[in-house]
């Protein structure tokens, strides 16, 4: 089935496998939301690939063959009180990724509450549930992404990314990640992006002037490459394992001719710094073996969630041509409010 207002965006439902966005002075397809169940192996869950810019080049990258997990823009919890939610090895502490399927989890799609599109935005809104690999009901979820702010002349659009995860267990669930568990600079989990290959060694930028909190050690990101940080220093930007409300990550295309930038924003009720006794976040950004960014929950230290309790978080992504610098992005965001 498929809305197409002539002022707004056309979204296509393919039933049992995913929703479509498309831009329809360009003919761009912007997004594909995949909800079909994938390989047991790598934690089924569904996903946001390919994201495109307004002139149709993919930011994304999709089962790259050094880890087949990583799926465009996705939801993960890569470790959760003892159950691994992102996919494949599983960090064990003084035994490195271990082969352990009996602890790869899933989330799964139940129902659609909402698929429309007008207004210019289009919006998708999901329930899910979170299992272990015994299948339990561990968690639900509301989800829901709207895609919004499409602008030809500054050549951007952006999605709100909204959640809601409610603990259905009798004990606490426990958000952890490799960095928790004792792997140093490895602390992704939750919302995780997986840039193309074209995008390794790309620029980080981040609010200046200097990020907040811990920094990840030293090393942790591999060697940079001439350029990467080009307006903030190191490869990372400052930002692998601080704080920040914003992070931009700009990289060059393969197979077509110049740049893109993704930006990613938590919106002000995160409170990310955890300064009204919340629940800090902290950036995961690579540039080195790969691009990969995620407002990580869990980077420095486990998040618990209560029985019963409901994790709400909301970030924006906004995919724009070209290369933003610092005032680009903060002009943007402030042009945009939450």
């Amino acid at each position: 089935m498929s809305a197409t207002p002539p002022d707004g965006l056309r979204v296509v439902h393919v039933l049992g496998d995913r929703i479509t966005v498309t831009e329809p002075v360009t003919g761009v397809e912007l997004l594909s939301y995949v909800y079909r169940p994938e390989a047991a192996w790598e934690a089924p869950k569904p996903y946001l690939h390919p994201l495109r810019t307004l002139a149709g080049d993919v930011v994304t990258d999709y089962r790259p063959n050094d880890h087949r997990w990583h799926k465009g823009l996705q939801m993960t919890a890569s470790h959760l009180s003892g159950q691994n939610l992102w996919g494949g090895n599983t960090y064990v502490h003084g035994q490195g990724y271990l082969e352990l399927p009996e602890r790869v989890g899933s989330m799964a799609h139940v129902a659609f509450d909402e698929v429309a599109s007008g207004g210019g935005r289009a919006v998708i809104a999901e329930r899910l549930t979170w299992h272990p690999h015994g299948g339990e009901l561990w968690a639900e979820e509301e989800r829901r992404i709207e895609v919004h702010d499409v602008d030809l002349g500054s050549r951007s659009w952006a999605l709100t990314w909204t959640t809601a995860v409610t603990n259905r267990r009798d004990t606490p669930l426990r958000f952890g990640s490799p960095g928790t568990a004792g792997r140093e600079g490895a602390g992704y989990t939750g919302l995780f992006w997986r840039g193309p290959r074209g995008f390794r060694g790309g620029r980080v930028t981040g609010p200046g002037p200097e990020p907040a909190g811990p920094a990840a050690p030293s090393g942790s990101q591999g060697a940079d490459r001439a350029g990467a940080g080009a307006e903030t220093g190191p490869a990372d930007g400052g930002l692998m394992g601080r704080q920040a409300p914003w992070l931009a990550y700009s990289g060059e295309h393969d197979g077509a001719d110049g740049h893109a930038t993704v930006v990613f924003a938590h919106a002000p009720e995160n409170d990310h710094a955890g300064r009204a006794g919340g629940h800090p976040a902290h950036w995961f950004v690579r540039v080195e073996p790969f691009a990969a960014v995620a407002p990580s929950w869990a980077f420095h230290e486990e998040l618990e969630l209560g029985v019963g309790d409901t994790l709400t978080r909301r970030y924006r992504v906004v995919v724009a041509d070209g290369v933003w610098g610092r005032e680009e992005v903060e002009g943007y965001l402030r042009g945009r409010p939450w």
